[in-house]
C-alpha cells in the first residue's frame, strides 16, 4: 500500500492548484479513494470515529447484488442458449450469459461514469461513488435483447435528469436506476415489453419461432383462455412456485429470482444498509392488497383479482425492486416508524397496477418511483408529530 501511495503523492501535484490535469482531478480522487481509504481528516472537533465512508457503504451494495447478478448471468445464457439451440452445460450457459450481461453493464457504467466525471467538473467536486451501484443496478433492471444504445441512452437520463439536474448524490429525489428503466420503457416500449425482448436469440431466423418462448410470467394471464384461471395459465406455460421461487425464467437480468434476492436482503440488513421496516411493510402491503382482491374478486372477469397473493410475491421483479430499489437511502424515507407506511405502499401499488393496468403488468417499479414522490411528505408528517408531543418550554 505504501508503493501504490507514493504513486499517488508523486502525481497529485498535476492535479491541483494550478497543475495541467486540475480538470481531471475529481477523476484522480476517485481513483485514489479506490485504492486507499481518504486521505482527508477533520481539523478540529468534533470527530466521527468511523472508517465506513460512502465508497465502503455503497462496497456494501455492490457484495449484496452479486447473488442476483451472478444467477441473472447464469440464467440469461441459460435462456438464450435453449431458444438459440447451444448446449446448456455450464460451461456454455456461463459464457453465453457473460457475453450477453457484460457488454450491458460497460456501456451502464461507462455512459454513467461520463456523465459523473463531467458534473463532477464543472462543479469542482468528488465524483460520487454512489453511481458504482447505479451503473450495476440499471442494466440488472433491463432485458437481455435490449441494444446496447438504448443502455446508454437510459442511464444518461437517468444520472443527468434523475440525479445530477436536483444537485447530485444524496439530493435527488427518485431513484436514478429506475428513472433511466422508466424513460426506456415508456420512450422505447416496444424494446422494452413484449415476448421476444425477455430472451436474447443468437440467430436471428430463429427469432420469430422461438418468440413464445421469451413468455414471462406476467405475460400468461394477457394469453389464457376464456374460464381459465390466472394459476392455471402459470401452470400450463410450466411456472410453478417452485420455479418461480428460483427464477429460472424469461425476465429481466437480475429480476427473476426471489430466492436470490432474499439472500441480498438478508445481507443488506445485517450491514445495516437496508431498512428491514421498508422490506417487511412491502411484503405486508402486497399481500394484505392480494388477499383483500382475492376476497372481493367474486366472477370479476378480470383473472388478476382471484391470483393467490403469494404469487405477486415471487414472481416478477416485485423481490428485486423492494430488496435493492425501495430501501434507497437517499430516495426513501429517513424517519423510522414512516418507512413502514412507505413499504406498505409501495407492495399495495405494486399489485393494484398489476391487476387494473394491463398495459404495465410489472408494477413494482413504478410504485416505487411514485412512493419517491411521497417519500419526503412522510417524512415531514411523522416529524410534525414528533414535534406535538413534546412538551412545551414554560
Amino acid at each position: 500500500m505504501k508503493i501504490i501511495q507514493t504513486i499517488f503523492d508523486s502525481q497529485r501535484k498535476h492535479f491541483e492548484g494550478s497543475g495541467k490535469l486540475r480538470v481531471l482531478k475529481p477523476l484522480f480522487e476517485a481513483t485514489e479513494t479506490f485504492f486507499l481509504f481518504p486521505g482527508i481528516t477533520a481539523g478540529s472537533g468534533p470527530f466521527v470515529r468511523d472508517s465506513l465512508d460512502l465508497k465502503r457503504f455503497m462496497s456494501f451494495v455492490i457484495l449484496a447484488l452479486m447473488p442476483p447478478f451472478l444467477f441473472g448471468i447464469y440464467n440469461t445464457g441459460l435462456q438464450s442458449c435453449r431458444v438459440s439451440g447451444l448446449p446448456v452445460d455450464p460451461i456454455s450457459v456461463i459464457t453465453q450469459g457473460l457475453w450477453i450481461v457484460m457488454p450491458l453493464v460497460m456501456v451502464s457504467y461507462g455512459v454513467g461514469f461520463f456523465w459523473e466525471l463531467l458534473f463532477a467538473s464543472i462543479r469542482k467536486h468528488p465524483i460520487s461513488e454512489g453511481f458504482l451501484v447505479t451503473g450495476l443496478l440499471f442494466p440488472m433492471t433491463l432485458p437481455p435483447a435490449i441494444p446496447l444504445w438504448q443502455v446508454a441512452v437510459g442511464i444518461s437520463f437517468g444520472v443527468v435528469i434523475g440525479k445530477e439536474v436536483f444537485g447530485g448524490t444524496g439530493r435527488n429525489i427518485f431513484n436514478p436506476a429506475l428513472v433511466g428503466r422508466a424513460f426506456l420503457f415508456f420512450a422505447y416500449p416496444t424494446k422494452m415489453s413484449g415476448d421476444a425482448v425477455w430472451v436474447a436469440v443468437i440467430d436471428p431466423v430463429r427469432k420469430a419461432a422461438d418468440a413464445i418462448s421469451g413468455a414471462t410470467p406476467l405475460a400468461c394471464p394477457v394469453s389464457s383462455e376464456t374460464g381459465e384461471t390466472v394459476v392455471m395459465a402459470l401452470e400450463k406455460a410450466g411456472y410453478t412456485l417452485s420455479r418461480l421461487f428460483w427464477g429460472l425464467y424469461p425476465g429481466s437480468i437480475g429480476g427473476t429470482s426471489a430466492f436470490y434476492c432474499l439472500i441480498g436482503a438478508v445481507i443488506l440488513i445485517l450491514v445495516g444498509v437496508a431498512s428491514y421496516r421498508i422490506i417487511l411493510g412491502g411484503i405486508l402491503g402486497l399481500l394484505g392488497t392480494g388477499l383483500v382482491l382475492n376476497i372481493v374478486a367474486g366472477s370479476s372477469a378480470n383473472a388478476w383479482l382471484a391470483l393467490p397473493p403469494v404469487y405477486h410475491l415471487i414472481m416478477g421483479g416485485f423481490a428485486f425492486g423492494i430488496v435493492y430499489m425501495a430501501t434507497d437511502p437517499v430516495s426513501a424515507p429517513g424517519m423510522e416508524n414512516v418507512k413502514w407506511v412507505y413499504g406498505f405502499l409501495i407492495g399495495a401499488l405494486t399489485v393494484l397496477i398489476r391487476v387494473f393496468n394491463p398495459a404495465y403488468p410489472e408494477g413494482v417499479m413504478m410504485a416505487i418511483l411514485f412512493m419517491n414522490i411521497f417519500s419526503p411528505l412522510l417524512d415531514y408528517i411523522e416529524i410534525g408529530l414528533r414535534l406535538k408531543k413534546r412538551i412545551s418550554n414554560v
